[in-house]
């Protein structure tokens, strides 16, 4: 290739389009789930719960010390065998390359938003706790009502710059030869020979992506901001 001809980006829109739609369907899902079990773990922790809450230590120390594409390995080979153990079958039950993508995601992330609201949390002044129970407040109410909602306020921020890290995260679902947005380019590029142009216009767009929501992290950075006058 002597030239560079970006006139074959055009063309590749919408199957482009398709696999970053994957890709933010991925994002939102996995977000959501680890914000879920996230909390959870962050809470268990933050309350010293019995057996459940060395379980989350644990839990939150081995996803935080092996890379994705391993859990992403593990998960995909290993669960289904020891769903076919479980079952009395003795024979892998698949659960299918997209299944294992949401839900990989989703428990990999997990450990590190725990991390994020365990630390909120932990920095929440004592006087909203001792408040609510001088109201005679319900924990869990307290925790559902007031200490929460102040919590993800606070760590706002931070969650979204988790985010943008999930989101470039997703393109490691190539190993399970899922489309994503990368892998629609990597994919179209190896038919028409057109690699550079197709991951110039991908760059392109993960750039104006996570650029924009840097943005939304610095506008809630500056509101969230403990005001020094």
């Amino acid at each position: 290739m002597n030239t560079i001809d970006f006139s074959v980006v055009l063309p590749a829109l919408p199957y482009l389009w398709a696999g970053l739609k994957f890709s933010l369907a991925l994002t939102l899902i996995a977000f959501a789930i680890g914000m879920v079990l996230g909390t959870g773990l962050a809470l268990v922790q933050h309350l010293e719960v019995p057996v459940a809450s060395q379980f989350a230590r644990g839990y939150i120390t081995l996803m935080r010390s092996i890379p994705l594409i391993l859990v992403l390995f593990w998960f995909f080979f290993l669960v289904p065998i020891l769903i076919g153990m479980l079952n009395g079958s003795g024979r892998p039950v698949p659960i299918g390359a997209t299944y294992t993508a949401f839900l990989t995601f989703g428990m990999f992330e997990a450990a590190y938003y725990s991390e994020i609201i365990r630390v909120g949390l932990r920095a929440l002044p004592k006087g909203q706790y001792e408040a609510a129970q001088a109201l005679s407040v319900s924990t869990g109410k307290t925790y559902r009502f007031i200490i929460l909602p102040q919590v993800i306020r606070a760590v706002a921020p931070i969650i979204l710059s988790q985010t943008i890290i999930l989101f470039q995260d997703t393109s490691l679902v190539y190993v399970l030869s899922l489309t994503d947005l990368l892998g629609a380019a990597s994919k179209l590029g190896q038919i028409n020979g057109r690699l550079v142009e197709l991951y110039l216009a991908v760059a392109a767009a993960y750039l104006m992506i996570c650029l924009g929501v840097s943005q939304v992290v610095a506008i809630l950075r500056s509101r969230t901001a403990i005001k020094t006058r």
